[in-house]
């Protein structure tokens, strides 16, 4: 999902709240003025009337009432593809609701000192307020696509009927940029006759086998394989490909495809297209997951802030170097690869003796009992000090990633944050594990930690990526506490 996309649906709900809090209190002091209204001219005491202290208590709870009809009915979803009017149509209608509710409760309660009027204006305020709001967000977002900003490229794969109509259908929509289509030796003739305008035909970009080359040059973003004549080996490869690179893969489906966790089906122009989402962590779930980690790590430096000063006076006095393992034998800034292969500055305590990181490749080469994976670990290790045997059996070497947490660059709960030269040994699909950040612990770290084969590891932490919940990562965080306890095998390098 473009960052766009989140901004401009997370703008959403402070705009409503705004919106409705401005025009909640806009109608009472409209009702304050008897004669707004010519036809309905009576005498008014405004002692009667409930006082603001009062009514904006009301405010309140009524704001946080609508927003959660909202919520419910998926108004806040960081994704819309809902056309203008239908949104429109929409915020109306679950307005009305909202009132209706209020409506009810006041005749049900009637001894609240309240005045219909202001019921009344309530709603039109915040009808015409939230309208407005809303078209608002609708015409930034349009500005910015216009511009250029946000767009997402499309690719087609096959040209057929079904190919041509969401070609035409994708090019009237703003969000996106048709870059062609690739197939088979009869596309090429098939796309020449596909108008998704007036001006422009679809592109032939090239054939099947050529896929990969066309993404990595067009920068493609999204695909959708229109087609059912592509051999399963080139699906699979399509697949590992797009998860390797963090593309989004739809298909239209052949009648009925085999249900595969983790889809999306929308439809366009009436025909159903499935999107095969990486992880359930999209959109909210991201977003709650990042509430998480900030939470969960600030919470964290606070309470293990008096181990931070104990562990590194003992580091300090057992061996010489700095505190944090933070440079490599050459001088440079240690780094770790982090979500869709970005290095990040990584902070741990050092728990080596001074510029032994590289021996693991040399002289104690011989000693991997990871021989054949991309991992490095030396059984008894003697690069370790006293103090570093201690806090990797323990895992307080870890707990400065809680800053890389706290900035972004990892998370609590995830794959492990391997070196950049242990990713450069990845095979294709082990890079589906770099869909999100690293974390300090994970499913594979609970499950077995330093033993555990490294095509296993993988294999938790793809589980992991595509079952995805806040309650899975509470259950991990528990855990993790049980295996440092309890746990052995943790001289992890």
């Amino acid at each position: 999902m473009k960052k766009s996309e989140i901004i401009f649906g997370i703008l959403r709900i402070p705009i409503d709240f705004v919106t409705v809090l401005a025009a909640l209190i806009g109608a009472y002091y409209l009702r304050l003025n008897a004669n707004l209204i010519p036809s309905y001219n009576v005498e008014f005491d405004p002692s009667n009337l409930i006082s603001i202290e009062e009514y904006f208590k009301f405010v309140l709870i009524a704001t946080a009432v609508l927003m959660t009809i909202f919520a419910i009915n998926r108004m806040y979803s960081l994704k819309s593809s809902t056309k203008t009017s239908k949104e429109i149509g929409k915020v109306l209608i679950l307005n009305a609701t909202w009132m209706m509710l209020f409506v009810a409760y006041f005749f049900i309660a009637p001894q609240y000192p309240f005045s219909r009027l202001i019921l009344i204006y309530g709603w039109l305020l915040s009808s015409i307020a939230m309208t407005t709001g809303r078209l608002v967000i609708r015409l930034l977002q349009y500005l910015f696509l216009k511009a250029g900003y946000g767009k997402r490229k499309l690719l087609f794969i096959g040209a057929n009927k079904i190919t041509n109509e969401l070609a035409k259908h994708f090019a009237k929509d703003v969000s996106f940029k048709i870059v062609g289509v690739v197939g088979t030796s009869s596309t090429r003739e098939i796309s020449e006759n596909i108008q998704i305008n007036k001006k422009e035909h679809l592109i032939y970009c090239g054939d099947i086998d050529k896929l990969e080359e066309i993404i990595k040059k067009e920068k493609v973003e999204e695909i959708i394989q229109t087609s059912a004549e592509i051999s399963n080996t080139d699906e699979t490869s399509i697949l590992d490909f797009t998860r390797e690179n963090h593309i989004k893969y739809q298909f239209v489906p052949n009648l009925i495809q085999v249900q595969r966790t983790n889809i999306e089906v929308q439809s366009a122009v009436g025909i159903p297209i499935i999107s095969l989402k990486p992880t359930p962590l999209d959109g909210w779930g991201r977003i709650l997951k990042r509430l998480f980690d900030i939470t969960g790590a600030l919470f964290g430096l606070i309470i293990f802030s008096p181990l931070f000063l104990i562990i590194a006076i003992a580091i300090k006095l057992d061996s010489k170097g700095t505190v944090i393992f933070k440079y490599l034998d050459d001088g440079s800034i240690v780094k770790r690869v982090g979500e869709k292969g970005e290095l990040f500055n990584f902070y741990k305590f050092r728990s080596m003796y001074p510029n032994t990181h590289n021996m693991r490749y040399t002289k104690l080469a011989d000693q991997n009992v990871r021989d054949g994976s991309p991992m490095v670990k030396i059984k008894s290790d003697p690069r370790v000090t006293r103090v570093g045997k201690f806090i990797r059996r323990t895992s307080l070497d870890e707990l400065p990633s809680l800053w890389n947490v706290l900035k972004g660059e990892m998370s609590l709960v995830g794959p492990r944050p391997h070196l950049p030269e242990e990713v450069a040994k990845y095979k294709n699909h082990h890079k589906f594990v770099l869909s999100l950040k690293p974390g300090i612990t994970g499913l594979a770290q609970v499950s077995g930690r330093s033993s555990l084969d490294f095509e296993k590891e993988v294999q938790l932490d793809t589980y992991y990526i595509e079952k995805w919940s806040i309650w899975l990562d509470i259950k991990i965080i528990i855990k993790t506490f049980g295996v440092v306890l309890f746990g052995k095998d943790a001289n992890d390098v």
